[in-house]
């Protein structure tokens, strides 16, 4: 972030300079004319202290002069007296608000400083001079410190020119656009970090990221095979190379990465939380939990790997040992409130609702920004068919709306919503939702029968054709599906060398 402020304020400073030159260069027949051209004269020479000492004569006489009191703060920061260039450049907008070079002087100083105060100065300036690169970079910067991902990548793709050689200003941009949804975007962004800087791990493991969220799969691969392939392979990327080999349907190569990164990193809780994931995909939750067993060995203390093994023991039925589990991760860490959440889920497998529901809105009173668990209500409650205006279908929708809200691609809640709608006869809603959900997963079969029903509830002769053609796609969605669910099945992970040392009785 430092070296993103002084490129920009060198940059900024250069163009006010260039500004006052031609703005002294054009002043015409006014008063004052010899005062600014002396100060204009000493500014090029760069006699700051003579520069000051003119405009406050000058000022003495004319105190309102905008032209003045620019100059003035030009030549007081140029000496490093910003505290008193801000005041004199606050003088000339106090007298002219839309003054550009007092607007840009400014702007320059309260951004060098980190201040707030920098942002509606230079959305002003860019009414007035929408083509400013230096400002709209500024503006993108100061964005990002105020986590408004929208307003920096709009700025930032204004300013492409100004931060192309800037290396932070670049990965900032990228991490916005994934943020944003827009991973396939920042792939290029984030692969000119990675070239400006070859020995920087972490640079070429956020551009894998990006092309896994985008599922670019085998170019994910391909971005990863210097640290995967080394003679020294780096736990991260064979985690991150895990995801996109299952994701091309090659679990065998996945499962062996994930343990080679287990073995070389036994203390990662995340890798085990890895393998969980995959036996659990797979239906070989034994599997996993032998693996989480290993970890605890290693790691007796984490909370996520109680987690994990007790989700995989509700698969099995085993809802007294999974319950044990699940409290100790709330003994472990409360804040995390990952036991409480798993909990209700469980409570939900064991078809014990009412449960369920008590716990995850005991959750919500502390957890108020986690749009999974207002899905996870909306589904309870939803799970219950409760009639339209009930308090309970109102609870629900409100859950489900609440998470969509967060989590704008949260397809799982855009289909309980959908269900809500058609539920109430709003079919016009229902399909909105849909369609957002087939949006964010177009393999969304359930989006996809839903907005069907709700296509044909409308009964018009205009959807007919959507109609025909979502029958057939969901035909064909159906199908992959199921060759999927056989692919899983009958694929189940095999416990082969787990290391030896890491692996111990059950915690």
């Amino acid at each position: 972030m430092e070296k993103v402020k002084d490129f920009l304020q060198a940059l900024s400073l250069r163009a006010l300079r260039v500004s006052v030159g031609v703005f002294a260069l054009s002043i015409g027949l006014h008063a004052n004319e010899d005062a600014v051209r002396s100060i204009s004269s000493a500014l090029r020479d760069r006699d700051y202290s003579k520069a000051v000492a003119l405009a406050q004569t000058a000022l003495a006489q004319s105190p309102k002069d905008v032209r003045l009191l620019t100059l003035e703060g030009l030549a007081l920061s140029s000496l490093g007296r910003d505290r008193e260039a801000l005041e004199a450049f606050r003088g000339s907008l106090a007298v002219k608000p839309d003054y550009v070079p007092a607007l840009e002087g400014a702007a320059q100083l309260e951004y060098k400083a980190g201040n707030a105060d920098a942002v509606p100065l230079l959305d002003r300036l860019l009414k007035l001079k929408p083509d400013e690169k230096t400002a709209h970079a500024m503006r993108a910067v100061m964005a990002w410190k105020q986590k408004d991902c929208a307003t920096a990548v709009r700025n930032f793709e204004s300013s492409r020119d100004v931060i192309a050689l800037q290396p932070e200003a670049l990965k900032e941009f990228g991490i916005c656009l994934v943020r944003l949804q827009r991973p396939a975007d920042a792939v290029p962004i984030l692969k000119q970090v990675a070239a400006s800087e070859p020995g920087n791990k972490a640079a070429a493991l956020s551009v894998a990221s990006a092309q896994l969220i985008a599922k670019q799969w085998s170019d994910a691969l391909e971005t990863l095979k210097p640290f995967t392939d080394a003679g020294q392979p780096d736990s991260q990327a064979l985690d991150l190379a895990a995801t996109a080999l299952e994701a091309l349907g090659d679990t065998p190569r996945a499962v062996a990465m994930i343990r080679q990164a287990i073995v070389l990193n036994p203390r990662d809780p995340a890798l085990y939380v890895a393998f969980a994931q995959l036996a659990l995909a797979h239906n070989s939750y034994q599997v996993g939990i032998d693996v989480l067993n290993a970890g605890l060995r290693q790691l007796p203390d984490s909370p996520q790997l109680y987690v994990a093994r007790g989700v995989l023991e509700v698969q099995l039925a085993r809802y007294g040992e999974a319950d044990a589990d699940f409290t100790k991760a709330d003994g472990l860490d409360a804040s995390l409130a990952l036991g409480a959440t798993a909990r209700g889920l469980a409570a939900a497998e064991q078809n014990n609702t009412e449960k369920a529901i008590s716990t995850v809105r005991q959750e919500l009173k502390t957890r108020k920004s986690d749009p999974f668990l207002y899905y996870v209500l909306a589904e309870l409650l939803n799970s219950r068919g409760p009639q339209p205006e009930t308090p309970e279908y109102r609870e629900a929708l409100r859950a489900a709306s609440k998470a969509v809200e967060m989590k704008p691609d949260f397809a799982l809640a855009r289909d309980t919503l959908s269900r809500l709608y058609l539920a109430a006869r709003q079919p016009d809603k229902a399909i909105e939702q849909c369609r957002l959900a087939l949006r964010s997963d177009p393999l969304d079969a359930t989006a996809m029968y839903r907005l069907i029903r709700a296509l044909q509830s409308r009964g018009r002769e205009e959807n007919a054709r959507e109609i025909a053609d979502l029958l057939k796609r969901f035909s064909e969605v159906r199908a992959q599906l199921r060759e999927k669910e056989d692919q899983d099945a009958r694929y189940q992970l095999v416990e082969t060398e787990a290391p030896r040392e890491s692996i111990g009785p059950r915690q």
